[in-house]
């Protein structure tokens, strides 16, 4: 397990960053039947993530509203695994605006290669997706972006839709079979 040197919750120690060993196997089930987790960071509070933090640099970001892990059943072997995981709830929490600015920072400076949004099939949660479109219009890199929508029942709808921008800088959305 690594661990950064640098404090990002203020210091709280429950805020440091780490990185942990190798996940590969993760998000399987072992011979016992037990499914290990597929984090492979801490934290992952979107309030309290650095843009610069090591385990950002070049990784696939998940950015889930906080109720689809509780939803999801399989959400570390279905999203999770190989993927930085960071959580948000555009209703709860405060200083959106700063979400939009570190995911800019994100896809900018710590080059991640692709941004997935995994959200809930409620209004509040557009607001998620909406954050993630400001940041890849304010960047300078471009990532595509996927978006999953969930159920309040746990089921998963609009699975593999992607977003792409146009030449006008408009998203349209695709169905991509590939994409999760």
């Amino acid at each position: 397990m690594q661990f950064a040197a640098k404090n990002s919750g203020g210091g709280c120690p429950g805020s440091q960053e780490m990185q942990f060993d190798d996940k590969s196997a993760a998000a399987s089930a072992d011979a016992s039947g037990v499914r290990h987790s597929a984090l492979t960071q801490w934290p992952v509070q979107l309030h309290l993530l650095t843009p610069r933090a090591p385990f950002l640099k070049n990784s696939d970001l998940l950015l889930s509203a906080d109720c689809v892990a509780h939803a999801a059943g399989d959400f570390h072997k279905d999203f999770l695994k190989g993927k930085t995981l960071a959580v948000a709830c555009p209703k709860l929490d405060s200083g959106l605006d700063s979400y939009v600015e570190k995911l800019t920072l994100m896809i900018d400076e710590a080059k991640i290669n692709t941004l997935t949004v995994l959200m809930m099939e409620v209004p509040c949660c557009g607001g998620l997706l909406s954050i993630a479109k400001k940041a890849v219009e304010q960047a300078e890199r471009k990532v595509p972006v996927k978006k999953n929508s969930y159920k309040h029942s746990g089921r998963c709808i609009k699975r593999r839709m992607g977003l792409t921008l146009n030449e006008s800088g408009l998203y349209k959305e695709f169905y991509r079979p590939d994409a999760l």
